[in-house]
């Protein structure tokens, strides 16, 4: 059974929550990362700002053309006491974002939206690199 345009807008509107959530989730991290590497961690967090706002542009921009409406609401922060915490989540994020993406370029695919699953698929490069840097951050 095909993907419906109503059930690409829905998954397209769950991934919009989630980009602004890491839009607030870098911008919070960045103003209260503490410790020795507070420059760096800063810098870091920072830096992500910029894609994570453009792919909200480019999923509103999808949805509205699609005959949806954009949600307003971010998916929740998660909290973190310190720099690990906050990687750690950042990590988890980009992790499930990846997922996402994967799922609905697959998506937009069997809904005949190449131009969309193309999007998407450099969006999961773009995730990727964000998720691989964190890891080495981490060291894991």
């Amino acid at each position: 059974m095909a993907i419906t345009k109503e059930e690409l807008i829905q998954g397209l509107n769950e991934d919009l929550a989630n980009e602004y959530q890491a839009i607030i989730m870098y911008l919070t991290y960045a103003a209260s990362v503490k410790g020795m590497e507070r420059e760096q961690l800063q810098n870091f967090f920072e830096k992500e700002i910029a894609d994570e706002l453009n792919h909200a542009k480019m999923l509103a921009n999808k949805i509205t053309a699609l005959g949806g409406t954009p949600v307003t609401q971010p998916a929740p922060v998660p909290p973190a006491a310190n720099a690990k915490e906050m990687l750690q989540n950042v990590l988890k994020a980009e992790t499930e974002t990846i997922q996402r993406y994967v799922k609905r370029m697959k998506q937009a695919e069997e809904f005949g939206d190449y131009g969309l699953a193309n999007e998407l698929h450099e969006m999961i490069s773009e995730e990727t690199h964000h998720k691989e840097e964190t890891e080495k951050i981490l060291g894991v």
